[in-house]
């Protein structure tokens, strides 16, 4: 009864809709025009059209509008195959650390938050990182989804030991050229917090190989006066005029390219000795296992 109601109530509202058009007084009678019977079917049609479709669009279901794509949830495997196939060059294939830091912890110096992490990712660390900016957000953000992943990794469990590889570290003079929690003087890389930037594969490389894995940024030199004085240590600038080095005592000199008699870049080369030729294989797993314990103040 409801439903008959309704269409009455509409039928009425139409009826009186049409019953108060008129045509202009303007117009030439219709005999002289349009025959009657068609305006007055075309009249029809058009009644019939608005009973038809009114109620329709008012009935219409509303819906919801789809997810956007930036909505959507980060993807882990796809994150996964972009670190493997971008990332891991630096990071190690398992994010353990390489030339780049470790990103197996919970914390990354850099990102303090997603937001962070997928601008670094996009934006990159010049010179040393590239940013990734030829990827979409989707794909930035499933990487920084799987990157966070590598901080659930349980930590890698090491064959040496610390306490021993102390006392290595100790006993072959690593503090002349390396700093250690304040400890130590020279010109090699401070190891305060190796252990979250450099995984134990990475350590072991370098303790074994150690003009395989010379950071990017490190270039020794040599630099030699017109008095005939000769200082080799590490560039710390440098321009078209002037270089400023540090030696092995932690000394730092400035020179004038015009008044040096020779400058050489010693491009590939570095102080460290290889340390697989003297250390055994039970005392390189306690020093690495010492150098991995090393994170840094918390």
């Amino acid at each position: 009864m409801a439903v008959h109601g309704s269409i009455d109530v509409r039928r009425a509202e139409l009826t009186a809709a049409v019953a108060a058009v008129t045509l202009p007084h303007t117009l030439p009678p219709i005999s002289e025009t349009i025959p009657a019977r068609f305006l007055m079917r075309a009249l029809a049609a058009t009644i019939l059209c608005v009973i038809l479709c009114v109620p329709a669009a008012r009935s219409a279901p509303q819906q919801s509008p789809s997810p956007s794509p930036s909505s959507a949830q980060p993807d882990l495997a796809a994150g996964k195959l972009i670190f493997e196939g971008r990332c891991s060059l630096c990071h190690g294939i398992d994010g353990g650390g390489g030339r780049g830091p470790s990103l197996r912890r919970p914390k990354l110096a850099r990102a303090a938050d997603d937001e962070a992490l997928k601008s670094l990712i996009e934006n990159g660390i010049p010179p040393e990182m590239p940013g990734a900016w030829f990827l979409t957000k989707e794909e930035i953000a499933s990487v920084a989804a799987y990157v966070r992943s590598l901080g659930n990794v349980p930590p890698e469990i090491l064959p040496g030991d610390a306490t021993r590889g102390k006392a290595i570290y100790t006993r072959s003079g690593c503090a002349a050229c390396h700093i250690l929690d304040g400890d130590g003087s020279g010109y090699g890389p401070e190891l305060t917090d190796v252990g979250v930037r450099r995984g134990s594969a990475r350590l072991r490389e370098t303790l074994q190989h150690p003009a395989k894995t010379i950071p990017e940024n490190f270039l020794l030199v040599e630099a030699a006066t017109n008095s005939g004085q000769s200082i080799r240590g590490i560039r710390l600038n440098e321009d078209t005029f002037s270089i400023q080095l540090r030696d092995q005592q932690g000394r730092f000199h400035s020179f004038r390219k015009s008044e040096l008699r020779d400058l050489k870049k010693l491009r590939g080369e570095t102080p460290m000795p290889p340390y697989g030729a003297t250390l055994s294989g039970a005392e390189l797993d306690d020093l690495i296992s010492f150098l991995a314990s090393q994170r840094g103040k918390p």
